[in-house]
């Protein structure tokens, strides 16, 4: 295996490519006890739209989601028993981009690891458990869609985005999930879940070679092929201005989002998100003039808040919170945009952004599931999210401001609005 040492921040990462194109991951840490195993799919709730054996197939919004709950199902019985059986914490979750599989453990590593790259490898459905599945998730899909924080933010997606899969829900609707067949998990199973789109991650105390050795015996010795996928041809434009809704909420709530132009893959898609969340901090941000100057004027609380989020060929900015002066206030963070703009963003508020922005990223390496999340993503879209320092020293004030000033305009803006009923 290859070793990287990085000196800025003091960690290794052993990595090779198996001959069935499976990427291996590890990041030793010594004299931890706890071991952690993230075994990921470039698949999730965005790819709806794919070629699998020459034919363009589309299929139901929230499959990714649901293939993902029936990957535990085995001939035996179900792999989180097992795996609980031998004092491991398993679980999995499903983004718009990716699916990711994983546990953590003291003891049985070894063989926690053969039964996740086991059952994650081989699937088994059946129509009866299927259509049990659809039961299960069907109400658990009922149970999102009474959630105001969840209605808010699909309505500002499905305002900013016409085309992108990335305006359906990752879980799908009642109505989609009920075309979901075996045929279609399997179909599913064969073009995304192959050596070759997928990436095993593990973090502890452990033997990088054997790790390494492990995969080569459990899994295909096939790599399967890249999947072309679909994302349609998403304008520029936002699709639509505003969205409104009443439901049983106690005040006023409210998202504003900002479509912003998307990166490609490669470093600059860490570097163009490392600028989006300093602008979104300097702009939004507990401790930014904007921030104090409403809370001040009792225009936003605590809950008031923003995040800059990047996908394949989307990216958005949004904020919001509990308002009775939300239009106000979405008004308010366009003008403060411009402000910043034109007059310059004050250098020590900067520089304190900057380092606690690098101190964020420098905590995230304690932490074992957000080393083996960023070290997957970053191999998913061709960067290495270990050279975090060496792209913080590239940025400048100046793509802060180029940012606010292509992006964070009201003809980028949407506005979604909940407001109690009567």
């Amino acid at each position: 295996m290859k070793q990287l040492f990085y000196n800025r921040i003091g960690e290794s990462v052993y990595r090779e490519t198996l001959p069935n194109g499976l990427e291996v991951l590890v990041v030793p840490k010594s004299g931890y006890v706890k071991k952690y195993a993230f075994f990921a799919t470039r698949y999730g709730g965005m790819d709806t739209r794919f070629c699998l054996d020459g034919k363009w197939l589309d299929t139901p919004a929230g499959i990714a989601h649901y293939l993902e709950h029936k990957m535990f199902d085995t001939k035996e019985g179900n792999a989180l028993q097992e795996l609980a059986k031998n004092g491991a914490e398993p679980n999995a979750f499903t983004a718009n981009a990716m699916t990711g599989y994983y546990f953590d453990s003291t003891d049985h590593f070894e063989e926690n690891l053969k039964i996740l790259l086991s059952f994650v490898s081989i699937p088994y459905f059946t129509e009866e458990s299927v259509a049990k599945e659809q039961g299960i998730i069907a109400q658990e899909i009922r149970m999102i869609e009474d959630n105001p924080d969840w209605q808010i933010y699909t309505r500002m997606m499905q305002c900013l985005y016409s085309q992108s899969p990335v305006r359906t829900s990752i879980a799908g609707t009642v109505e989609s999930i009920s075309h979901i067949t075996a045929d279609t998990l399997y179909q599913c199973h064969k073009a995304f879940y192959t050596p070759a789109n997928m990436v095993l991650t593990v973090v502890g105390d452990v033997d990088p070679v054997h790790v390494a050795e492990i995969a080569r015996r459990i899994l295909p010795r096939e790599s399967g092929s890249i999947i072309p996928r679909d994302y349609g041809s998403e304008p520029m434009e936002v699709a639509r201005k505003e969205s409104g809704i009443t439901m049983e909420v106690s005040s006023p709530q409210f998202l504003t989002g900002f479509k912003c132009r998307p990166a490609e893959d490669g470093e600059d898609f860490m570097r163009t998100s490392l600028i989006g969340d300093m602008a979104c901090d300097i702009l939004l941000g507990d401790s930014s003039p904007l921030y104090l100057r409403l809370y001040d004027q009792g225009l936003i609380n605590t809950s008031f808040g923003g995040a800059f989020e990047m996908l394949p060929g989307a990216a958005y900015l949004y904020a919001g919170g509990d308002s009775r002066e939300s239009r106000h206030v979405a008004e308010e963070i366009c003008r403060e945009s411009a402000r910043l703009v034109q007059e310059g963003i004050d250098e020590d508020f900067y520089q304190r952004v900057r380092r606690a922005a690098f101190g964020t990223n420098l905590r995230g390496l304690n932490s074992f599931e957000n080393v083996a999340v960023a070290l997957t993503e970053g191999y998913f879209h061709g960067y290495d999210p270990f050279r975090f320092p060496q792209v913080f020293d590239s940025i400048t004030k100046q793509d802060i401001s180029d940012f606010l000033r292509e992006n964070i305009t009201a003809e980028r803006s949407v506005f979604s609005e909940i407001l109690p009923s009567e």
